[in-house]
């Protein structure tokens, strides 16, 4: 079997795309999605008319100006999803503007429109993942949202303290984002790392290790990679969200590709239980400069792209 294979074997794959075919070619269980992809399906020939048809529809609306834009900009999500989900037998995420990001009522009311979407074709919700930044305020509206029966996937996740208080709020998956850790490291240090070493995989490994000890539900997703030895170095984590380029790699390489994360093992290390309460959750989240950085930036990043789409919609 090649490496795609082998790791499907013990790991739950998923597609970091908004490309339809990539999805079709390496027949991932989930599919994950952000503003930035969107972005760049919705501006390719292939993909204009889902842009046509959120506008088309909501025509009919009475909606005006930045009401109508953030209703088309929904349904574009959600027609993506829509697409998406008729290739994936499992989930696929769908991601709240980041912009909210530090707006609990605003984040609970965008995860129940984007839910109201999704069932209003007759999607079941449990179908759907909601993807919150890994702020106090999006864990909060994550909460909320998971008690009414909405699963979220929170994102921009760096640290074991923002991991440890999703998993309190019983948050349902976890996407930490290793390639994004080891480009912070690397900027810092200028040094290079392997597999072995690379902190990004250090703290996946860690979280899933902290998760499976303490006997939490949340899953772990490793996201955002770099490099083909960052995935093969996680197999055996929950799920892994992989982008097409680096499901090829896999896909064309036959080399063994052993199970090296293991639930079993976690009882064994020695481990304490990270407090979660606001202050604390603050306080650790401040003296991880690289979890500061990096969750701020992944926050600005995304929200440029949102403002993309909106300006896209209304040009178009």
């Amino acid at each position: 079997m090649n490496q795609l294979d082998q790791l499907k074997e013990f790991t739950t794959v998923v597609a970091d795309t908004g490309d339809f075919e990539s999805m079709r070619d390496y027949m991932p269980q989930d599919a994950t999605t952000n503003p930035s992809l969107i972005l760049q399906a919705a501006q390719k020939e292939d993909y204009r008319s889902i842009v046509q048809q959120a506008i088309d529809e909501s025509k009919s609306s009475s909606l005006t100006g930045s009401d109508l834009t953030e209703s088309i900009i929904d349904r574009v999500l959600v027609l993506f999803g829509l697409e998406i989900l008729k290739i994936v037998p499992g989930r696929v995420s769908t991601e709240t503007d980041a912009r909210l990001s530090f707006d609990v009522e605003g984040t609970i009311k965008k995860g129940r429109r984007l839910i109201e979407l999704y069932e209003s074709e007759g999607i079941d919700r449990e179908r759907v993942l909601i993807k919150i930044a890994s702020t106090w305020e999006g864990i909060r509206a994550a909460e909320a949202l998971e008690n009414e029966g909405i699963h979220c996937n929170l994102t921009l996740l760096f640290s074991l303290a923002q991991a440890a208080a999703c998993a309190e709020a019983g948050v349902q998956l976890i996407s930490p984002f290793v390639g994004r850790i080891l480009d912070w490291h690397k900027a810092k240090t200028g040094e290079e790392y392997t597999a072995e070493s690379d902190p990004g995989v250090k703290s996946v490994k860690e979280i899933f290790t902290y998760y499976k000890k303490f006997g939490y539900d949340t899953e772990v997703m490793g996201a955002s990679f770099r490099n083909k030895g960052e995935i093969t170095e996680l197999a055996g984590c929950d799920l892994l969200t992989i982008s097409p380029g680096l499901l090829e790699e896999l896909k064309n390489s036959d080399d063994e590709l052993p199970q090296k994360l293991r639930a079993e093992d976690a009882g064994i290390v020695a481990m304490s239980k990270v407090p979660t309460d606001e202050k604390s959750f603050r306080w650790q989240l401040n003296e991880d400069a690289m979890a500061t950085e990096k969750t701020a930036e992944g926050i600005r990043k995304f929200a440029v792209d949102v403002v993309k789409l909106e300006k896209m919609i209304e040009e178009w």
